[in-house]
């Protein structure tokens, strides 16, 4: 037998080096008795298994004295001296240099093989971050560590790859939204200057106006003296009049200025009026009373004292704007048209379908959703309000026109049904009344 071929028979496939003390488990494999104690320790109280076949044993398995192989080692080394360890150390294992095995670069993990042991790589230690062999696991510097198949560990980057990818786009996205919103602030705040120097400009020619009026009264022989004064205070109500409109109109979200659908042609919708409401003539109006209306019994009319807009949104900006009574209680929102009619839950800010601004006799503004509620810190100084709706961004805000005009609240949801606007009144003279019309933001 050639001798490279001797050395093989009589290696340990733990330590890969000439036997020591070699013992022989019931399975028929031999080992260096300290590495086969080694691996059977590692194992615990587990199923031992011979590292070589795999063969389970129910207990700890007895070793036997492997005489025969002892005296081929000894005889071995005796004619080949120095056989124990070849070539120099290795800085990184005590295995000899000489044993480690040299692979190509590959992108396979599979095809690398375990420079100690030199068998393909099985595992992967998630603690070293590196592929190791299964005598690694068994016996090596990666007993305790946790471990897992190189499929396993490829699913799980492969998987985490395609999340950083979702993310990456995710990210570009954000940025992209970043920037539209920047260029939008920007386009609201030339369009504010623009407002500002327009009221400026109008100033100082109604000045100028005034100005010449008063040189030219010579001149005038239609009007005297206390003619010329009236006209100068009508000129100047009207001028205090568009300042107060302009500066109550700065005071709304830049969002209500730009790209909104102005609902001016809101109307009520009859046909789900509760049997305790009125509705004016112009469907814009509705009113409690205590006189049942003994309307015709439908699958939309609401059981109680509400009505719904004609008009429903499912998509875009949109904004009008409603009076309420200063007596009785009253609230005002939107809903989906899912809501249910009858029952305690058909009550708007009762369910998950609504979202509504409640005003009490306590003249407190309470906002309601799904039966939730959040007082208002600030009671009520006006009944007239407007809403505002941004259907994609999921917004529903609400403000209350004093001087300046207040932003009130601001639901956030994710819409997925068309919107109707919804009015509930109850009490002597509560009504409430839909009042939008062009100048409600526009100021051109």
């Amino acid at each position: 037998m050639a001798s490279a071929d001797l050395r093989e028979e009589l290696t340990c496939s733990v330590c890969l080096n000439i036997y020591r003390d070699p013992v022989t488990l019931p399975c028929g494999h031999s080992f260096c008795q300290d590495c086969i104690e080694n691996v059977l320790d590692t194992q615990g109280a587990r199923e031992y298994s011979c590292p070589e076949c795999r063969q389970l044993f129910n207990s700890r398995p007895d070793l036997q004295r492997a005489l025969s192989l002892a005296n081929m080692v000894k005889g071995f080394l005796s004619t080949h001296p120095g056989q124990e360890v070849v070539g120099m150390p290795c800085t990184h294992s005590a295995v000899p240099a000489g044993e480690h095995v040299l692979t190509e670069p590959t992108i396979s993990l599979g095809n690398r093989k375990c420079s100690i042991h030199k068998k393909v790589l099985e595992y992967y230690c998630s603690e070293d971050a590196s592929c190791i062999f299964v005598s690694c696991r068994l016996a090596g510097e990666h007993t305790e560590h946790q471990v897992e198949t190189l499929n396993v560990a490829s699913e799980k980057k492969e998987t985490l790859r395609n999340i950083l990818e979702i993310l990456i786009l995710r990210r570009e996205e954000a940025e992209k939204r970043i920037q539209s919103l920047s260029e939008l602030k920007r386009e609201v705040q030339e369009k504010a200057s623009g407002v500002t120097e327009e009221v400026i400009a109008l100033i100082r020619g109604i000045r100028e106006w005034l100005k010449a009026l008063e040189t030219e009264r010579d001149y005038i022989k239609v009007w005297s003296v206390g003619d010329l004064g009236s006209i100068s205070v009508t000129l100047h109500s009207g001028l205090v009049g568009i300042v107060t409109v302009v500066k109550r109109q700065r005071h709304v979200s830049a969002y209500i200025i730009l790209g909104v659908g102005l609902a001016s042609d809101m109307l009520l919708d009859v046909n789900t009026a509760g049997n305790n409401v009125t509705v004016s003539g112009d469907m814009k109006t509705v009113s409690w009373s205590d006189i049942n209306q003994s309307r015709p019994e439908t699958p939309e009319r609401f059981q109680f004292n509400q009505i719904l807009s004609s008009r429903s949104f499912s998509s875009g900006r949109h904004y009008w704007e409603v009076n309420g009574s200063k007596s009785g209680w009253w609230s005002v929102g939107v809903t989906y048209p899912s809501i249910d009619r009858k029952g305690v839950y058909s009550v708007i800010g009762c369910n998950n379908k609504s979202w509504c601004m409640y005003r009490g006799d306590n003249n407190l503004y309470h906002m309601i959703h799904d039966s939730n509620i959040i007082k208002l810190t600030p009671s009520a100084s006006s009944q007239r309000l407007g809403l505002y709706l941004d259907y994609e961004a999921g917004r529903l805000s609400f403000y209350e026109f004093r001087d300046p005009i207040i932003h009130l609240h601001t639901f956030t949801a994710t819409f997925t049904e068309p919107l109707h606007a919804i009015f509930r009144v109850y009490g002597d003279n509560a009504k409430l009344r839909i009042s939008c019309t062009e100048q409600c933001i526009k100021l051109n």
